[in-house]
């Protein structure tokens, strides 16, 4: 699914500038041999598969933020400022997404989430609409069938998405040519059904493996079936309705995922760096960085283990034999270099931590050791960080050194704790009082191995490559066994709960292991931090929840107090844009309760 563009087009185009340019008033006078339309401009399957590979980039692009910006503000949607999980730093006061004196309809998080998902339907459409064209040949019918598959599945997707953050939404199913200002919004669970049913409708039409990674499967449809049979069986409850039905059926899909035997988690190390573990230097300049000046030479050597082996470079695809794998965003430099320079992972800026800016007495600099050119656009809570391994620091292998590194070697040869390691009430600022600094706190955090690299790699051009150059997980079993687990909770089956949760800790290595005494909703919440942080979308989390869990725990978490003293509204869902209910001028688009 590697996407080019092709140099011949730009030069088509700077010609046809140039000579637009010269003074020939015959020359501007139209004589057009044809007109395109959307009937004519497709003429082959691969035209079509072209929009379809659109839906990919679009997709990519939502979740996989590049060179710090994406198709929407990503650092408040897609991993959760403003949450339980994150926060912001005190250099970024005006992206707060937790003060509710400020957050408004016209906020553009909610307009960039919308527009994103809807342009994605959009394409969707298209791609749906040139399937159909009659003089378009195909290789096969089940070729034409599968590309159907994937387009219909994207607007479900989408669907799935605009749902769970903002209740009902308009449901656009056909190409649209003409401006339109009537659009309608059905219900929330008008919406979730449309989703299930195009979703079921698919099902046959996608492979259970296929050869080509980043390409959709059938426990993608199953997995995301689940989690809206979920969503449907939490809003039936809240009206009365029959939830135990849609609880079965998502358990009856998640099943199809995890029982069947095409995946597991991975218990043994694998991949690409299997022999190793993590490595890093604490000199400041390159040529510093030799044995010498390791950690590992310092006394301070990590192990490796099979949780970091997941996000390790070639290490998440399924055809490369990453059995919990369902579904990852592809790219690797050769896509970034023929894509604009834009396609890569920018999670060590986004979320890395800034230690030049508070610890420069004693660490600084933008290499391996600080987790590369940090600029901490959101910081996790104290709560992600350390209160969820509160009491089982050296039981976890999500919380072990290599995937959560908490020592920090001093890199300053003036420091004191040149070569040693910086103790957290030192890089924290503690006062006499024993209170810690906020900007301190809210810059300095441990790394995680999903967002900062033990090492810079160079291409074969020269470039060193401070970005992260990996597919990157869009499904990964543990959601699918977690998504179980919640569907279990909600039938009243805790021994079923336990299993599932003890299926990951047991991967993980811990020794502390969940009884029927432990289970709540919050302890599923729990074990997503400990398992998804950094992949899921936590603000989907908590919106579906229903009842009043995202406010309680937004409330409960957050670092800053804004919103302890400004959220007074129960909410579980996002609002309307109002550009989106200002431009819908013939129907009027209700806002949200709450948000009015």
């Amino acid at each position: 699914m590697k996407k080019t563009y092709s140099k011949n087009v730009l030069w088509l185009l700077i010609a046809f500038i140039s000579f637009a340019g010269c003074d020939d008033s015959g020359y501007l006078k139209e004589k057009p041999d044809t007109f395109y339309t959307i009937d004519n401009i497709f003429t082959t399957s691969g035209q079509v598969e072209q929009v379809l590979t659109t839906c990919y980039a679009k997709v990519r692009n939502i979740y996989c933020p590049y060179n710090n910006f994406s198709e929407l503000n990503l650092w408040s949607y897609g991993m959760g400022n403003g949450t339980d999980v994150f926060d912001v730093p005190t250099i970024r006061y005006s992206y707060r997404f937790n003060d509710y004196s400020i957050i408004s309809p016209q906020n553009g998080v909610f307009k960039d989430t919308y527009a994103a998902f809807y342009q994605l339907i959009s394409t969707c459409n298209i791609a749906l609409y040139a399937a159909n064209i009659e003089h378009i040949a195909w290789n096969s019918q089940e070729e034409r069938a599968y590309l159907i598959a994937q387009a219909r599945f994207f607007r479900a997707f989408a669907y799935r998405n605009l749902s769970e953050l903002f209740g009902g939404v308009p449901l656009v199913t056909e190409m649209t040519t003409t401006p339109r200002y009537d659009y309608a919004r059905a219900s929330r669970m008008e919406t979730y059904q449309y989703a299930i049913d195009e979703m079921e409708a698919i099902l046959n039409d996608l492979p259970v493996t296929t050869l080509n990674a980043g390409r959709l499967v059938r426990a993608a449809a199953q997995h995301n079936l689940c989690q809206l049979y979920i969503d449907k069986g939490v809003l039936l409850e809240k009206e009365g309705g029959d939830a135990t039905t849609a609880y079965n059926k998502a358990l009856s899909y998640a099943n199809d995922v995890i029982d069947t035997g095409t995946y597991s988690l991975m218990t043994e190390r694998f991949g690409s760096r299997k022999n190793e573990g993590p490595e890093f230097y604490y000199a400041t300049s390159v040529m510093d960085q030799t044995p010498e000046h390791s950690y590992s030479s310092a006394g301070y050597s990590t192990e490796g283990n099979v949780y970091w082996d997941l996000f390790q470079i070639g290490n998440q695809d399924y055809q490369e034999g990453n059995k919990e794998a369902i579904w990852c965003a592809q790219s690797d430099y050769e896509v970034f270099k023929s894509d604009g320079n834009l396609t890569c992972l920018d999670y060590p800026a986004i979320y890395g931590p800034v230690f030049r800016d508070q610890g420069a007495g004693n660490i600084t600099g933008q290499m391996e050791d600080v987790g590369g050119f940090g600029c901490s656009q959101i910081t996790p809570t104290a709560y992600a960080r350390d209160m969820v391994y509160d009491g089982k620091w050296n039981e976890d292998l999500r919380n072990s050194e290599a995937a959560l590194r908490r020592i920090f070697l001093g890199n300053v040869k003036t420091s004191e704790y040149y070569g040693k390691q910086i103790p957290w009430d030192v890089l924290y600022r503690k006062d006499g009082n024993g209170k810690y600094a906020d900007a301190a706190y809210t810059l300095l955090y441990p790394i995680s191995c999903k967002i900062g690299p033990d090492f810079f790699t160079v291409a074969a051009d020269g470039r060193v490559l401070r970005n992260i150059f990996r597919d990157d997980y869009l499904i990964r079993l543990p959601e699918t066994i977690l998504l179980r687990a919640e569907a279990k909770l909600r039938l009243g089956d805790k021994a079923g709960v336990v299993s599932d949760i003890n299926m990951l800790r047991q991967r993980a290595k811990c020794s502390y292991l969940v009884t029927t005494n432990d289970v709540s909703l919050d302890l599923i919440l729990d074990e997503r931090t400990r398992e998804l942080m950094y992949e899921e979308s936590r603000w989907n989390t908590l919106l579906r929840m229903g009842g009043t869990v995202a406010v309680d725990r937004i409330k409960k978490y957050s670092y800053w107090d804004y919103p302890r003293t400004t959220l007074t509204k129960p909410f579980n869902v996002w609002p309307i844009p109002q550009s989106v209910i200002d431009t819908n001028k013939d129907v009027v688009l209700e806002q949200n309760e709450g948000w009015k």
